[in-house]
Parts: structure tokens; sequence; C-alpha cells
């Protein structure tokens, strides 16, 4: 059984996922952690009395291994790591929404990782904000910088496509985890909630963690497994428990469970309890003994170290009352199997004296050639229900089915819905509505039971149909249809008929297209919102997409590049409605960087005023004028109030700029995604570039052409 090696309590809570372990001095390792009041302690149990060296940290009362560090702000990210790797020591990086240590964030900092990232030389502070990412080198200098789909919840560096270079993992609101080699998206992996942790394992392996409570492990781009629990997972961390060569996912719960998870299988082959819930997970030789221990901390302040479990255990981690829950568990299923084959039993001695057929019905059995079949149709909707897909499951003879079982991520609430028709209304044949709410390929795992209308058991059916990329557009005719003035041109030196065999694959059609002679054009109709898109294929090779959505252009896009296996693609796109929207948001930043300066202006006259005022009444006081005195506060209130005043108005619009910024930073994100390869990181360089020197119509024509130039 593992036990922990020692424990600590601390007087001071933490706050979740902001747990940090570095050698500060380059020696001795120090615990530090985001606390209550915008503070950070430190605690260091190797020099006793003696304080960290930092102008900032005053030593606590409370422990004499514990200094504080004053941060006064709200603390969103903590971490720590070597930055200037000639110093020789780790440093500490601390990010509230607007700063990350003495370095000014204007797109704030909701996560945060140190490492190298691909060929750039030095270490890099990587901050994930507003849709936005930046890294930092030891001097402050700006290294890197990108955009992303939605704001940043977790980040991470591994080695994803085993090349020997880290590439950046990046979860974010939008449920997706991008991977980026430097500025370049190399993959993209969509999952069914917010991505709150990531961590790497071993080689191109790495865990996460989910806001609705699921942990998994993916290898690349596949995912080996997933649990989802009813409780919230605070942080994940990758440690070799069992002393086999291969780290462990270590899961810290709400509830104050850790568990250790083979990383191949998931099966739980540690846990343990805090009486609170866990805040942080790291690891680093606390004991200074030669030994790297598992370090777990709770929100109360409680701290366990975990050593490895050495080789007397063989592999045998649980304690002894979790192999008694494993053999109730079993014994359970033993008495379940038991019961049904007692079930089985009784019921052939039963049917010995009905007739064949009756019997044949009742006990379940049906023709050996009965299948299961499945089909996938756009359904336009009517009054009293929305368009859909529909998805029709039905049986080749003339049994019935009892229920259908489909299993689909991000397309049902619970990621699962069940079907179970009344008596009345069995029939062979079941049709499910579905509204996927994003435009990703989704796999429908289907169990149905199939039987007879008397059946008191059914035999199971299992299928996996895929659902199309694109299946919520409806087939029009282009005579019909009115031709969007958004557009995006290109051209691919491809067979047309390849491209026909991607729309075939990607989108829901009564039969399959085929392509008689260019020009080529199809139209359809969004099922979620009537929007109109037609895709053209002119002589020459020239493809043009007609849509107003910038999303579903780039979808389409990136789509079809995967698909015929183009690396570099540069195109030619206008949307004339949505750049008109982003050139009044531009104004609107503008705006409010001007409130914003002339705010601050005026809180500092505001707080010179106050800071004279109560001289002023401090004198009165002295003096015995209490007349003079009670003026001067008078007016020192009516101050104070004008300055929170000022302090709510700065707050608001300090929250719609973020607000702002958030949208250029996805139109800047958008642009790129309708570009494949380097012209695609072109583009987003350029953007950054025109935003900074504040020149609009620059900007514009990048996203337009994709180069600046004339």
């Amino acid at each position: 059984m593992l036990v922990p090696v020692f424990t600590l309590k601390l007087n001071h809570k933490i706050l979740p996922r902001m747990v940090a372990l570095g050698r500060y001095d380059g020696t001795h390792p120090c615990l530090a952690a985001a606390t209550q009041a915008g503070k950070v302690f430190i605690h260091n149990p190797h020099a006793r009395g003696q304080r960290i060296n930092t102008n900032r940290m005053v030593q606590s009362n409370q422990d004499s291994d514990i200094s504080l560090l004053n941060i006064n702000q709200g603390i969103t990210c903590l971490t720590s790591g070597v930055l200037n790797p000639q110093l020789g020591y780790d440093c500490l990086l601390v990010g509230t929404q607007t700063n990350l240590l003495a370095y000014d964030v204007s797109d704030g900092a909701n996560a945060i990782v140190l490492g190298k990232l691909g060929d750039i030389s030095p270490p890099l502070a990587i901050i994930g904000g507003n849709c936005a990412l930046q890294g930092f080198d030891y001097e402050g200098n700006d290294r890197f910088w990108t955009v992303t789909g939605d704001n940043v919840c977790s980040l991470a560096l591994c080695d994803f496509d085993d090349d020997g270079k880290t590439e950046l993992l990046v979860g974010s609101e939008d449920f997706d985890i991008r991977v980026f080699k430097e500025d370049e998206i190399v993959a993209e992996m969509s999952e069914t909630e917010t991505i709150t942790a990531l961590c790497p394992m071993y080689g191109s392996r790495f865990g996460y963690a989910l806001a609705n409570g699921t942990v998994g492990v993916y290898n690349k781009a596949a995912r080996y497994w997933r649990i989802k629990s009813k409780n919230q997972a605070m942080s994940i961390h990758a440690f070799d428990l069992n002393s086999d060569g291969v780290c462990e996912l270590i899961t810290g719960w709400s509830n104050g469970k850790v568990d250790a998870r083979s990383d191949r299988t998931g099966e739980v082959i540690f846990k343990d309890n805090f009486a609170s819930s866990i805040a942080g997970l790291v690891e680093g030789d606390y004991r200074m003994d030669g030994t790297t221990q598992l370090i777990c901390c709770s929100i109360d302040g409680e701290v366990r170290g975990y050593l490895p479990g050495g080789e007397e255990m063989k592999g045998n981690l649980m304690d002894t009352s979790a192999e008694q829950d494993l053999i109730r568990e079993l014994s359970q299923k033993k008495q379940n199997l038991l019961l049904e084959l007692k079930n089985y039993e009784e019921n052939a001695k039963a049917e010995l004296n009905t007739q064949l057929k009756e019997a044949d019905g009742q006990r379940g059995l049906i023709p050996a050639n009965t299948q299961l079949q499945t089909a996938l149709s756009v359904n336009l909707g009517s009054d009293s229900q929305s368009a859909h897909v529909e998805l029709c499951i039905s049986t080749t003879n003339d049994t019935i089915i009892r229920a259908v079982l489909i299993f689909a991520e991000g397309i049902f609430e619970g990621e699962s819905h069940v079907v179970h028709p009344s008596l009345q209304n069995l029939s062979g044949c079941v049709r499910v509505p579905l509204t996927p709410p994003k435009d990703v390929p989704v796999d429908l795992h289907i169990k149905a039971f199939v039987g007879y209308r008397n059946s008191t058991q059914f035999h199971v059916f299992e299928l996996t149909r895929q659902l199309p990329r694109f299946s919520m557009y409806a087939l029009s005719s282009p005579d019909l249809a009115t031709e969007p003035l958004s557009f995006v041109n290109c051209t691919m030196n491809e067979r047309p008929q390849r491209i026909v065999m991607w729309l075939n694959q990607s989108f829901l059609l009564p039969e399959d297209a085929e392509f008689q002679s260019a020009p080529f054009q199809v139209c359809f109709t969004s099922l979620r919102n009537a929007g109109q898109l037609c895709i053209k294929i002119k002589p020459g090779g020239e493809i043009s997409i007609n849509t107003d959505d910038i999303d579903l252009a780039g979808d389409i896009i990136q789509s079809m590049a995967s698909f015929l296996a183009i690396e570099d693609l540069q195109v030619e796109a206008d949307f004339p409605a949505y750049f008109e929207e982003l050139r009044k948001v531009l104004v609107k930043v503008d705006e409010h960087h001007a409130v914003n300066q002339r705010i601050t202006a005026d809180m500092a006259e505001l707080s010179n005023l106050i800071r004279s005022m109560l001289v002023q009444a401090e004198d009165a006081r002295l003096l015995g004028d209490m007349k003079n005195m009670k003026t001067r506060y008078s007016e020192l209130y009516d101050l104070n109030r004008d300055l929170i005043n000022q302090y709510k108005i700065r707050c608001n619009n300090h929250t719609e700029l973020l607000n702002n910024l958030k949208a250029v930073n996805q139109a800047i994100q958008r642009a790129g995604r309708l570009r494949v390869g380097k012209p695609k990181t072109q583009v987003i360089s350029a953007c950054r570039d025109a935003i900074r020197s504040n020149n609009f119509n620059t900007l514009f024509r990048i996203m337009r052409v994709g180069t600046a130039s004339s």
C-alpha cells in the first residue's frame, strides 16, 4: 500500500490550479501557491528563518518557513521554471488579468506555461489570454504571438509529432484542443466541454481534463481513453507512480480524491482522499534526498508527498479497502450472472409447453438474416419541428425495434440519447432527429434492441455510422438560390472529380454528385439559419465558395485542404458585411483606449486632491478647528465618491475593451483559417503588424488578398 512520506499543514488557503514547485535559489526546492487577497506564498522548509531573495516578500508571523509575495491583484495563473538559462535558477511567474509580473499584457493572462517552443532558442513564458497567445523571454521581449479561436483556458508543451521539438497545446472555451508548431496550427481536436487542464505525458501522449468532469489521454490526434466523473478535475499531472518507466495520469478532484490511472487503459492503480478539494499537483525532490516525490496540495493548505512504489509492491499501490471494494464489485457481478442464468433456465422450462412459434417470439429468437440498417437524410422540418438531420434505423424483416441507444459527442446532452417507443407505436423503424451545433464529423454509436412484439428477451445490434461534417446543409436548386455577396476564390491543382468526391463525403446528398464538365455548381441552405452556400468549380482549377458566414468558409477550406492533402493555399476573399462590423469594432477599440487614458488622468488628479484634502483635514483637527475639519472631510467624502464612480466607469470600459479585443483577435484567426500552411501564418503575422501600426486599410487588404502589397 502506498502511503505519504510527508504531510504538511500550512495555515494558508490555496487557490485551485495555482501551485508550482521551483528552485528559486538554484538549490532548494520551494512550494509556491496563490492564496487569498492577491498574495502568493512560498514554503521553504530547507533554510529555517532565511528569507528568499526578493524585494517584494515579507516574512509571515504564522510560519517561519513561509514567505508572502504581495501581488495586490487577482491572480489568474502561476507557474515556475528556467526562463534565463544563464542564471541557473528557476523563475516564478504570476499572471493576472492585466499583467505578467512586470510585463504588460493587454489581452489578459488566463493560463501560463514555461519552456522551449520549437526552434525558438530561449525558454519562453507563454501566456494564453483573450483569444491570443504571447511568449516572453527573460528580458521581457515579445518573441511569440498568435491568435486562437476563443479564450484560452489551459496550456502545455509536448512533442506532439515526435520530431524532437515541443509544440504548444492550447485548450479553449470553444471546446477545441489546438496544436501549434510555433505559430502554425498542425492539429485540432474537438471535445464536448471547455478544456480546463492539459499535461504532457510520454512522447506524443498528453492528458486533458474538461469542465464536465471528463479526463483522458490522447496520443497525437487519437484519443486512447476517457472517463467521466460527477466531480470536477481540478488538476492533472503525469508521474510514474508504480515505477514501470511510463507516467500515469494523476488527477486531483473537487471532492478531495487523488487517483492515478494507466496511460494506456485508464485503469485506476492508486487513489487517496483529502478532506477538501485538490488545488494542485506538482513533483520534485522536496526532501532533498535524491528521490522525486509527487506532491499533492488541497485548498485548505494540506500538502502530502508520495514516493513511487518500489519493486516490493509489485505494482500493487491500492490499499486493502480498495481491494475489498473490488471483491465486492466482482461478487455482485457474479450474483447478477447467476440470476440471469437462472432466468434462462426457467424460461426454457416454461417454453416447453407452448407452441413453437409463440415460444420463439418469447425467447426472442429472430431470423438469422435479420440486419439493422441506418440511413441519414435532411429533414426541412415543419411548423412544429425545426429543420434537422434525420437518422432512420430499421430492420430488414417483420421484427420490431424495442429501444435504441445512441452515443454521440457534442450532439446530445450527456452525450447519449435513448429512444423507447410505447407499446402502441412499436415498429421496425425508428427515426431520430439530430441537430449538431458545430460543423464537425461525429461518430454515432448505435445499440438497438430487436425482437418481436411479444418477446421478453431481445437481441442487441451494435453499429457505428459517421455523420458527415457539413450534414446541416440541405441541397438546393442553383436557380432558386440567392448567391451571397461574400466569397472565397482559390486555385487548386486537383482534378475536379476529386473535389466532387470530397463533396459527396462531406455533405448529405440525396444521391452522389458527378462531375460532367466545368463550370460545375452546387448550392446548399443552412438548416440552422437558412444562410446560402454555393460552391463552384470553374475551368482551370479555380474554386469559388460563396457564403456570408466566414467561419463556414474557413471550415470548408480546411476540410477540402485536408482531404486533398494540400499543404499551402492562398486565397482571395471578401466579406463586406463582416468587415464593416470589424471596422466598427476597431473604432470602438480606439475609443476605449482614449477613454481609459482620460479616466486614468482624472483618477490621478482626484487622488492628488484627496491626498491634499486629507492633509488639510488632519491639520484642522490638530489645530482644533472643528468647523474647517468637518468641511474638509465632507469634501473628502465627495471626492472619494467621485473616485469610486470613476473606477466603476473604468472597469466597465475595460470589460468592453476586452470584448472588442477578443472580436479583433477572432477576426485575425478567421482570416487565417481561409488559408492553409505558410500563407495562413503570413496573414496572421501581417494582420498583427497592421494593427500595431494602426493601419486599418492595410489590415482589410491583408484579410482580402493575403498580403499588404498592392
